[in-house]
Formats: C-alpha cells, sequence, structure tokens
C-alpha cells in the first residue's frame, strides 16, 4: 500500500541506480518502495526487482494481498463516480496518492464533470515525481500536486497550490485511500483526519479504506510480519477504530463495511471480507 510521498524529478522505472540525471535523494531502486511495490500489485511499470521480490513475497504467503490492492482500486473508482454522479462534487484532495496507473482520481471524475479539479498530496519523491510527469487534467478542470506528509496537516492546508486549485468555500471530497494505516497511534491520526475535516465546508466528504485484522486475524498478522520485515510499517485497526474517523460525519450507506461490500458494481461478492479492508464515506453536515 503506498505511503504518502512526493518527488520532483521524473523518475522513469527504465532508470538504474547510477545511470546518468538528477535523481531525488532518497531514490534506491535497490530497496523495496511501498508505492512500487503497490504499483506492482496493480501491474503498472513503475517498478524495480526489489519491489518485485517484496511483492511476490507478501502474495506468497498472503495470496489475496494481490486480490486486495487491485479491489481497493476499483473502490477508489466507485467513490470517485458516486461522488461526482450522486453527490455532485467537482472537488477533491487526494492525500496519499501513489504512483499513477490507470484511474487516478481525476480521470474518474473529469470522464463524468470535466470541470472536477483535483489536489494531489504526497511526501515521497518519487511518487509526485511520476506524477507530474504522466498525470494530465482535463482542459475544462485543472489538477495539481504539492509535496507534504499527511501527519502534517497544517502544511497541507497553508499551501498556496491548495487554494490556487480548490475553492475551499464549495464543498470537497478528502480522499484518505488506504493511507491511515501508514500513520501510527502516536501519530494521531483521528486528530489529523479531524483537523482536514474541519477545514473543509459544510457539504463536503470524507472517503476512507483501511486494512483490518477483522476477518482473518492470523492471515493479518502473517503479511504485516513479511511487510514489517522489508521496513514497511503499518497498523491494522479495528471496526471501532475506522469508525471513529467519522465522528460527526453522516455516514453514507453501507456505513464501514468491508470494502468488497460498499456499493458493488456486480453484486456483493459471495466472500466481502476476503478483502482485509475496511471502506466507507460521510459527509459533513
Amino acid at each position: 500500500m503506498p505511503d504518502a510521498a512526493s518527488s520532483e524529478m521524473p523518475v522513469p522505472a527504465s532508470e538504474a541506480a547510477g545511470c546518468p540525471g538528477p535523481q531525488p535523494p532518497e531514490f534506491n531502486p535497490t530497496v523495496a518502495h511501498p508505492a512500487r511495490v503497490y504499483d506492482y500489485w496493480l501491474g503498472g511499470k513503475d517498478h524495480f526487482a526489489a519491489d518485485r521480490a517484496l511483492g511476490d513475497a507478501i502474495t506468497a504467503i498472503v495470496p489475496s494481498t494481490l486480490i486486495g490492492a487491485r479491489a481497493n482500486r476499483a473502490f477508489l473508482s466507485r467513490a470517485v463516480r458516486y461522488l461526482v454522479r450522486e453527490a455532485g462534487i467537482r472537488q477533491f484532495l487526494d492525500i496519499g496518492t501513489g504512483i499513477p496507473t490507470a484511474g487516478n482520481v481525476h480521470e474518474v471524475a473529469q470522464s463524468v464533470a470535466p470541470e472536477s479539479r483535483v489536489l494531489y498530496v504526497d511526501k515521497d519523491h518519487v511518487v509526485l515525481a511520476h506524477a507530474r510527469a504522466l498525470m494530465r487534467s482535463h482542459p475544462a478542470g485543472a489538477t495539481a500536486f504539492i509535496r507534504a506528509d499527511l501527519r502534517e496537516p497544517d502544511r497541507i492546508l497553508a499551501d498556496p497550490a491548495l487554494r490556487a486549485t480548490l475553492d475551499l468555500g464549495q464543498p470537497v471530497a478528502l480522499m484518505l485511500i488506504a493511507i491511515l494505516h501508514f500513520l501510527s497511534d502516536a501519530d494521531d491520526p483521528h486528530r489529523i483526519v479531524a483537523e482536514l475535516v474541519d477545514a473543509l465546508p459544510s457539504g463536503s466528504y470524507l472517503t476512507i479504506s483501511h486494512l483490518t485484522p477483522d476477518f482473518d486475524p492470523e492471515e493479518a498478522a502473517a503479511a504485516k510480519a513479511a511487510e514489517e520485515g522489508s521496513g514497511v510499517k503499518y497498523v491494522l485497526r479495528s471496526h471501532a477504530e475506522v469508525t471513529a474517523f467519522f465522528a460527526d460525519l453522516d455516514l453514507i450507506d453501507p456505513g464501514v463495511v468491508p470494502l468488497l461490500a460498499w456499493r458493488p458494481d456486480n453484486g456483493t461478492p459471495q466472500d466481502p471480507r476476503a478483502v482485509r479492508l475496511y471502506a466507507a464515506m460521510g459527509r459533513k453536515p
């Protein structure tokens, strides 16, 4: 799953360590990177041998991880379509963007409403380099990028690019897709989410997907151990802990549910708990 990140120099996956051209300071293709592993699972092309090795090691232990990554991407698409078509949202703040692949927020939103505006936020140099190089907005709308960490919401809210892209007098959809589990309890993620939501006007929306141990604790523990062995750390949270992110918001039906059960396109699958994530959306009154 991608961590909140950003990048200022394009770094094509075809480049290897030592090749000519400037690289972000932390660029290291020999060390697995969460965003590149996620890109690999999604069938992208921006990953290296180390990322593929970790991705394969995790899916060998927990095969559902691959299904989960792709299901999470499909949830993002469903959520954006709902927000544009049914909620009338035309502005998005997507934090923890991840390496661009098919079906980014602005692509889905602008396919329905070309005037949609999206601000992408990530702290990782590699991620934002790819975003700036590959993402192109519809001319009727806008797409912008800032490098910032979800752990510092005040910096995100104070960035000039935010107000240059989004009108905070109109509703905004805050997208926190598969990112909050990278925040430890010490980071106080519920406070961070509340601070971001408080800055948005009435009628705005919060959309979350989050890893959980609730469905299969043994499988969740095995996957967590495999990923932490390579330095990727995250926190699994319960239904009650995920629901707490929506305090003072009106939950959109069906509420906080297994990700596969959130407004599925083809009917609820036989086992909606096959993917270890919760998904939910709430509206600010």
